[in-house]
């Protein structure tokens, strides 16, 4: 039985970084055709499950149909794992240097990335996470600055920031990418038959 290649699930994001990034972390595994729709959710507040969930419920409802959310944290070991799901407007207001001198009062400048996946099938269906975490530390930026706070974050075992490192390394070892192998294989293993 083949795959349902021609079923679509929309990927809430007005983020065409973002979007590229995840089509290429994805590659042809996923057995859905992403499709990309800008929708303004309300800004949540909680614990980083909880955010997703209040998300992709609500994105579902106004697509009507199957969703993906993503919400992305940047948390701070020292400031007991804030900014957390606040990192957007952290980094909007502090930009990388900002975030970098949150931790200069402390010793400790671990860190850890999570990315979270929900995945939901449609009005009133449950939602599915998939998750994603990668340890490292906060650093004075560096590297190109066209993707978030990539430039003050460096990943455990790198000498590089997210923003220094190349597309496919990063790729490779991220948050994101964590999260969507723990979709992309939750959704293939749906799709192909049992062998038992």
């Amino acid at each position: 039985m083949a795959a349902p290649a021609a079923r679509s699930v929309v990927f809430v994001t007005g983020n065409a970084k973002k979007l590229e990034e995840v089509i290429q972390i994805l590659g042809d595994k996923f057995p859905y055709k992403l499709v990309s729709k800008k929708i303004d959710l309300p800004e949540y507040q909680g614990e980083p499950d909880e955010i997703s969930i209040q998300k992709c419920q609500e994105a579902a409802k106004q697509v009507d149909g199957p969703v993906i959310v993503e919400d992305t944290c940047l948390c701070f070991r020292a400031l007991g794992g804030l900014p957390g799901p606040y990192i957007k407007w952290f980094l909007d207001k502090l930009k990388p240097e900002g975030l970098h001198r949150l931790l200069a009062g402390f010793e400790d400048k671990s860190a850890w990335a999570l990315c979270t996946f929900a995945y939901c099938a449609g009005r009133e269906e449950p939602v599915l996470l998939f998750r994603g975490r990668t340890e490292g530390c906060i650093v004075e930026p560096r590297g190109p600055r066209d993707f978030g706070w990539d430039p003050c974050f460096q990943p455990e075992g790198f000498e590089q920031t997210y923003a220094e490192l190349p597309k496919e390394v990063k790729n490779s070892i991220s948050h994101r990418y964590r999260a969507l192998a723990a979709m992309s294989e939750h959704f293939s293993q749906l799709s192909s038959p049992g062998d038992s």
